[in-house]
């Protein structure tokens, strides 16, 4: 890890920050401070960021690749709540705010470079701008609605139905990740994936 004034490849990963959801609208001055607190990190595929159940929590930009946000019970059975890539972010602000440990685990579902900072400090940042706080809390509350629109989605919609939603909402994202882990995120497996893909 390192931070951007030392990073290589500064140029670029400044450029990726300004495109990032929450980022882009942020005065030049805001983004300077941010960047001080930040940290780059390249993540290996299947590395976890955030482990489920942890009380040390974070912030994270996506600049490159993808992250998944996943829970599994006692016996290892998983359910992939979320997929995220760049210009997205993922957080544990919510269990930050409720005082709880984070309920779920963030982890690469590809190679993947994100740029983080600890929730204190984020939280600090966010208190010193109102506007970017209030956008930032905005799409904290769309992530929760939109997972448990996915969880819905398992419950109420056949197979052939999960996959044209996904599709129509993450058409970016079809081709990129792992057909296991769709297949995971569908509720289906890698072959009833292979066989509606081929129908569509």
């Amino acid at each position: 890890m390192s931070s951007i004034a030392t990073h290589p490849q500064r140029n670029t990963i400044r450029l990726q920050l300004k495109q990032n959801l929450i980022l882009r609208e942020m005065p030049a001055t805001a983004l300077e401070e941010l960047e001080r607190e930040l940290e780059i990190v390249e993540v290996r595929k299947a590395e976890l960021l955030v482990r489920q159940g942890a009380t040390g929590m974070e912030q994270f930009f996506i600049l490159d690749g993808i992250l998944k946000r996943v829970v599994s019970n006692p016996q290892g059975k998983e359910m992939i709540l979320r997929f995220a890539a760049e210009t997205d972010m993922d957080t544990s602000y919510a269990a930050w705010r409720l005082k709880t440990p984070v309920p779920y685990s963030i982890a690469a579902v590809t190679r993947a470079r994100v740029a983080r900072l600890s929730m204190p400090h984020w939280v600090e940042f966010l208190d010193r701008h109102e506007t970017i706080k209030q956008r930032f809390e905005y799409e904290v509350m769309r992530l929760m609605s939109e997972v448990m629109a996915h969880t819905i989605t398992l419950h109420l919609l056949d197979a052939p139905g999960r996959l044209a939603r996904f599709t129509r909402k993450h058409q970016d994202l079809l081709e990129r990740i792992p057909k296991k882990e769709l297949a995971s995120y569908l509720n289906l497996t890698p072959e009833t994936l292979s066989r509606l893909k081929k129908l569509t």
